[in-house]
């Protein structure tokens, strides 16, 4: 007599006998007793976990006639009579079973509608069971979709698919559909149990734990499993046998790697990965195992009731929870779920596994690195600082400082940067470098600041000086200086047309082009300019050394000085207001043009804001474009 494997043996002949699946059963097993039938279901679910089954049952069920012959529609199929038998062995007529992976095309399909048009042989309706229905193709599905609708009242349908997702919705809206779920390790656990129990096999329950895991929620890949174990253990399961058969790691490794972790012992951790390595055991098994280990973990630390006292890893899981840290369980269970998808990138799925591993201790708050000091390079208290002097400007020691008031709306740039408008003596006409050029206004009298040291006040010489007008608008607010109108001034013009010069000869670039472009030109004499920006950034030394030089290539022998405050009149706003003046003058232009003023009027055209673009004038032509 020839071996039946478990998975076959022991398949559900009944709804009573299915495991798993309670609200399929109870939803089926209410219909028939009502006799509410549907014309076509549709089960989904993973491997093995009893779609085939159930659509057998179900078969039963609609043409059992009970051991005395005289029975009917059921929930409960009794098994003995003709039909029962003939449909668990295969044989009964009106039970037809389609592999839609094999028989995918419009032919087969065809083929099997066109016998749905003779009523039932020997049951009570004809059962039409296609397994793998996504596999049909269109046209398949096409052919079926008028019978599905409407099919005969001695006809049912019964659809069975991995994956709904690729079934037609024109056909998930004609069917009743149930989803069969994967079932949970303790299911299979307690189905093992019993099916071992039947078959006199000696079994040790950590064998079965481990068994039931590997099979992922399929109940028939857990037999198979057990067929596979039986036969290594040469008719015992035992925990060591089963565990080398699915070259599982032993959870005494992972607790190891844990502990490890937890103490921030990374030789352990090393030598642990060495010895997975030299036992052959599976790296993407061992971070399986910790996130299995380290999800219980977290729920201890979350929830310290939880813990299940039938659960013989339960106490040395609970030690590891009290041991290492609910945010670094939290972490390590993260590292260890992406760490799995990283093996297949490494050259060496090992080194990989200990890469994972370390990178805990690499993250783990407060971690010391041996020999060395936890505290970072960047972390330095105050107190270990150098003392950092607060940068000033150079003045020679005769200049007694004399600070200009600045408007009252204007903002104030902090006092160890901002540049000291004080008049200097003077030696042979050369201005000391770093010193910055008094600036004479009468509108504004001057107020001396708090001396920084007493100067001789004879080595004090004024310096007349052109000035520009200030500007009275209001000073725009911080953001706004972009947005600030033009308020023109003769100096203004003279230093926009200096610019313009510089920047056609490329003889500025950069931070300097740009502080040229934003500056305004205050006042001026022989030998010494004073420039205005409203961005301290811009008032670097290297930039005003760099234009300072490119004006005394340029003809202009000045020493450049440099204040913040307010704009009216930089050659950036100049630029703007050229190009606005430039722009309004395009569209002007094609609005007037005659040729623009018909398309609009007998066409209904539109001018598409922003598509005027004025040409700059290059020799050939400086109209706007159209």
């Amino acid at each position: 007599m020839s071996y039946l494997v478990l998975a076959r043996k022991y398949r559900p002949k009944s709804f009573t006998e299915m495991v798993g699946q309670e609200h399929v059963v109870r939803a089926l097993g209410n219909a028939l007793q009502t006799q509410r039938l549907h014309h076509a279901y549709l089960f989904t679910g993973t491997r093995g976990v009893g779609k085939t089954t159930v659509s057998r049952i179900l078969a039963k069920s609609l043409n059992c006639v009970g051991a005395d012959g005289s029975g009917g529609i059921t929930a409960q199929p009794c098994g003995v009579c003709q039909a029962c038998t003939d449909i668990d062995s295969g044989r009964f007529v009106d039970y037809t079973e389609l592999d839609a992976a094999s028989n995918r095309g419009v032919d087969e399909v065809q083929s099997l509608l066109e016998q749905a048009v003779y009523k039932p042989v020997q049951g009570r309706f004809k059962v039409f069971m296609i397994d793998e229905v996504h596999m049909l193709s269109n046209t398949a599905f096409n052919a079926m979709l008028k019978t599905l609708e409407e099919p005969p009242e001695y006809l049912k349908f019964v659809l069975a698919t991995t994956d709904p997702q690729k079934v037609p919705v024109t056909v998930l809206s004609r069917c009743l559909q149930f989803n069969l779920r994967p079932m949970a390790p303790e299911t299979v656990l307690e189905h093992l149990t019993k099916v071992l129990a039947a078959e006199n096999v000696p079994a040790e329950a950590g064998a079965l734990r481990l068994l039931a895991r590997a099979a992922r929620g399929s109940m028939r890949d857990a037999l198979s499993l057990t067929d596979q174990a039986i036969a290594f253990g040469s008719g015992h399961l035992e925990e060591a046998t089963v565990r080398q058969m699915l070259g599982s790691v032993d959870r005494s490794h992972v607790y190891t790697l844990i502990d490890a972790l937890a103490r921030g012992d990374g030789k352990t951790v090393v030598e642990t990965s060495e010895a997975l390595r030299v036992n052959g055991l599976s790296a993407a098994s061992t971070l399986e195992e910790m996130t299995v280990v380290l999800q219980r973990m977290a729920v201890l630390q979350a929830v310290p009731d939880s813990a299940d006292a039938s659960d013989p890893e339960a106490a040395e899981t609970a030690r590891l929870a009290a041991l290492l840290p609910a945010d670094e369980t939290q972490l390590l269970y993260s590292l260890c779920l992406h760490g799995r998808g990283e093996l297949g990138l490494a050259p060496d799925e090992y080194a990989a596994l200990t890469m994972v591993l370390l990178r805990l201790l690499a993250f783990k708050p407060g971690a010391m690195p041996s020999g060395g000091s936890a505290e970072k390079k960047t972390l330095k208290s105050p107190e270990a600082a150098p003392a950092r002097p607060s940068p000033v400007m150079a003045a020679p020691p005769p200049a007694a400082p004399v600070a200009r008031p600045a408007p009252p709306s204007a903002p104030t740039p902090p006092a160890a940067t901002r540049p000291i408008a004080a008049p200097t003596a003077r030696s042979a006409g050369v201005t000391p470098p770093g010193q910055v050029l008094s600036v004479v206004d009468e509108e504004h009298p001057v107020q001396p600041a708090r001396p920084v040291a007493a100067m001789p006040a004879a080595q004090v010489v004024a310096v007349p000086v052109r000035m520009a007008p200030e500007s009275r608008v209001d000073t725009p607010a911080a953001g706004a200086a972009q947005g600030a109108p033009l308020v023109p001034t003769e100096e203004g013009g003279y230093w926009h047309q200096v610019v313009r010069g510089l920047i056609a000869s490329e003889a500025i670039t950069a931070l300097v082009r740009e502080l040229a472009l934003q500056s305004q030109l205050v006042a001026r004499d022989a030998d010494q300019w004073l420039l205005r920006v409203e961005r301290e950034s811009l008032n670097s030394t290297s930039s005003r050394e760099r234009l300072q030089a490119a004006l005394q290539a340029a003809g202009h022998h000045v020493t450049l000085a440099v204040e913040i405050g307010r704009v009216g009149d930089s050659p950036a706003r100049r630029n703007a207001a050229i190009a606005e003046e430039k722009q309004l003058a395009a569209e002007k232009l094609i609005h007037e043009d005659p040729f623009v003023q018909a398309m609009v009027r007998d066409f209904g055209a539109k001018i598409v804001p922003g598509s005027i673009k004025p040409i700059e004038s290059n020799g050939s032509s400086n109209t706007p474009t159209r």
